[in-house]
Order: C-alpha cells, then structure tokens, then sequence
C-alpha cells in the first residue's frame, strides 16, 4: 500500500512538471520589415539561423521568431500593416528593420521616404506598438547600399542620415539598438580589400549572402 502510495505521489509530480512546462509560454520574437526579414525565415536567412543557434544552445523551446517581411516595404508601408501584422499577434519582441527601400527607392523608382518624414511614420509606428502592451522593441539601421568602403556608394550619405535618425529614435523613445550600419562598415573595411560593390556581405549591395545572414543573425 506504501509503495503504491508512493509511486501515486512520484507520477503526480511528474505529471505536474509537464503541465508546468506545457503552460510556459515562449517568448514570441517578431521581425518586422523589408525583403531583406522576407528572406530571412528562408534556408539560410537571418531569422533561421537565430533558430539554429537557439538549437544547438538547447534554448529553442523558448523562443518563437516569427518573421514578418514584405518585398519592397518602406517604413509607411510597415506603419500600414502594424496593426494586423504586429500587433494582432502579441510579440514580446519586436524587431524592426527598415529603411533601405526609403532611401533606394526613391533614387530608383521616385517612391521612398522623404527625410522629413521617415522619422515620423517611424515614430509613430514606435509608440502604437509600446501602446499595445509591453513589447520590448528592437531597432535595426540599415546596413548599406553598395559595399564599398572609400565613400563611393552612391548612397552613402542619406544612408548615413537615416541611419541616424533611427539611433535618435532608439534614444528618445527608450528602444534597444542594433546598429548594423556600423556592424557592416566595420566588417567590410577588413573584408574588401578590392573595394568591391557587391559579394561581401550581400549578393547585390543590398541583400544578404550567406555571411550577411550570419553577422545579422549573431548581432
């Protein structure tokens, strides 16, 4: 009687640890933003090889990454699917990664962001999301257009600019940075001895390769 008393209490225990560890819910990673997020939840993107590493850390069950990228998006193309595509969905974090198309596209279609109001779609999208719940929100500048490392890509500047106002938003609305404009110059600067456009860290100057995928993935 002892012993099947016993082995009751050790199988109610067991039983509880697995009800325990089934209502432990992960913490929901959401990576808002442009062709470059679409990628990565494909073999060998960014988003994917955070999971990788979450793996083989054995940290997998933890997380969820949930990417939400869409070809061609601008920072008021975001602002417009914030609602169904971010906030409908409770992420405990968001990640956003924006603002190469902003600056690429209007040199090449007419279509990006002006500067005066990149900061304020972006802000804008910052403070509905924190308005939200509690989503600890992630920032990420762009990382280039074009590789090379004497100043000569064409884009430089406003690259820079932007990338700036991003780092202005992160302070002022208490938001993390992950500065991969910086990341990528500093890597490409030891990297690109040939001074070359492309092939570095992205297959076009602009999306990533695989070493691309990785430094995004490890930042």
């Amino acid at each position: 009687m002892k012993r099947s008393f016993t082995f009751f209490c050790l199988m109610a225990f067991v039983a509880t640890l697995f009800s325990f560890k089934t209502l432990v819910k992960p913490t929901r990673v959401l990576f808002f933003g442009d062709s470059i997020t679409e990628a990565g939840v494909r073999p060998g993107g960014y988003i994917v090889k955070m999971g990788e590493a979450l793996t083989a850390k054995g940290q997998s069950e933890q997380y969820e990454l949930v990417g939400k990228g869409i070809g061609g998006n601008k920072v008021y193309d975001l602002f417009l699917r914030l609602e169904s595509d971010v906030l409908e969905l409770k992420p405990d974090v968001v990640v956003i990664y924006v603002g190469v198309n902003d600056v690429w596209h209007k040199r090449l279609f007419g279509t990006g962001t002006d500067a005066d109001k990149f900061p304020k779609f972006y802000e804008a999208m910052i403070k509905k999301i924190k308005a939200n719940g509690t989503a600890k929100v992630i920032l990420c500048t762009p990382a280039c257009i074009g590789e090379k490392t004497d100043c000569t890509n064409t884009m430089d500047g406003e690259l820079n600019q932007y990338s700036q106002m991003i780092r202005d938003l992160a302070e002022r609305n208490d938001c993390a940075l992950c500065d991969l404009r910086v990341a990528f110059q500093t890597y490409q600067q030891s990297h690109n001895p040939d001074n070359l456009d492309k092939n570095i860290l992205t297959t076009d100057g602009v999306h990533l390769n695989d070493a691309g995928n990785k430094l995004v993935a490890d930042l």
